[in-house]
């Protein structure tokens, strides 16, 4: 009871002391009283009804049990986001979801819920994110290249003919730039006859457009294809062109060309010898900065003038 009676007594004057004052004031309390010196402060803290006089533990209680459940019900139809995105979206996903009939806050809850913070909301959904199970995995789309059999340049063993390499020749001079024309270029490994067909772009129809084009001119039927790893290729548009033929589907190794020697050596020696390195555009397309033929067109116009 002594205790008690000298905490009255000295706790206001603890209370409006300076910092300095207080020092001495809670020295003599604890050296009398024998408290440890964290409680001997809470114990001059407090006011005479109980209370503690800080902000931060006072501003805990707010959030009951009843902000609790709004706060998970709200973090559950944002898909379980963290604190600091459920902060930003929170007027907004209150809003939506009252307008939509799934919310009908007090006003007293709804202002503590759009007061607390990305700490105090992380702190209130701690206990349930303890027990929900992890978040779902978004199943990764397997890129069809694994399930075609890779095929090197050792693996062919005197096919017989119909088993065809097949290439892409890009006709664009020395820039990437614009618009230009591709030969979609096929080569039969038994007996190296060679076929190529303009395409307009790097197309997955243009290629199963091509190859039926150059099946048509072939003097024996198409029954294998092997491609490198481009994407214009490995897709499965042309996986089932070949699964619906009855052809067997097959690619080389990835930045392996030697795997793909019969259509690189007719690249060569049939397609840049017949057609050489320069550009070729679409007919009617706007030539490009530094073309030849734009060169070409220049000094005319000015030798004119």
């Amino acid at each position: 009871m002594a205790k008690q009676e000298l905490l009255a007594s000295i706790r206001d004057r603890y209370r409006e002391s300076s910092r300095k004052d207080k020092s001495k004031i809670l020295n003599e309390f604890i050296a009398v009283t024998g408290h440890h010196r964290k409680h001997g402060i809470r114990l001059l803290a407090q006011s005479a009804e109980g209370s503690v006089g800080t902000g931060a533990v006072k501003g805990r209680r707010i959030y009951d049990d009843a902000v609790r459940e709004v706060v998970i019900l709200i973090w559950e139809a944002s898909d379980r986001i963290c604190g600091k995105r459920l902060k930003a979206a929170m007027p907004h996903l209150v809003e939506s979801m009252e307008r939509h009939g799934h919310l009908d806050l007090d006003p007293e809850v709804k202002t503590r819920v759009l007061s607390a913070s990305a700490a105090t909301l992380d702190r209130l959904l701690k206990p349930v994110r303890a027990t929900v199970a992890g978040r779902r995995k978004r199943r990764r789309r397997l890129s069809p290249g694994r399930n075609i059999p890779v095929r090197t340049f050792a693996d062919w063993n005197r096919p017989p003919p119909g088993f065809l390499e097949i290439d892409l020749v890009a006709h664009c001079g020395d820039s990437m730039w614009g618009s230009f024309i591709y030969s979609l270029v096929a080569t039969d490994v038994c007996t190296g006859w060679t076929e190529a067909v303009p395409m307009l772009a790097r197309e997955q129809n243009l290629v199963v457009a091509g190859l039926e084009a150059i099946a048509k001119q072939l003097p024996f039927p198409v029954l294998g294809i092997d491609s490198d790893n481009d994407s214009v290729f490995i897709n499965d548009m042309l996986t089932r062109y070949c699964v619906d033929r009855g052809i067997e589907f097959t690619r080389s190794r990835a930045y392996r060309k030697n795997d793909q020697a019969w259509v690189e050596q007719k690249n060569g020696a049939v397609i840049r010898r017949f057609l050489g390195h320069e550009a070729i555009q679409p007919a009617g397309h706007a030539l490009r900065p530094g073309d030849p033929a734009r060169s070409g067109q220049r000094r005319g116009e000015d030798e004119a003038r």
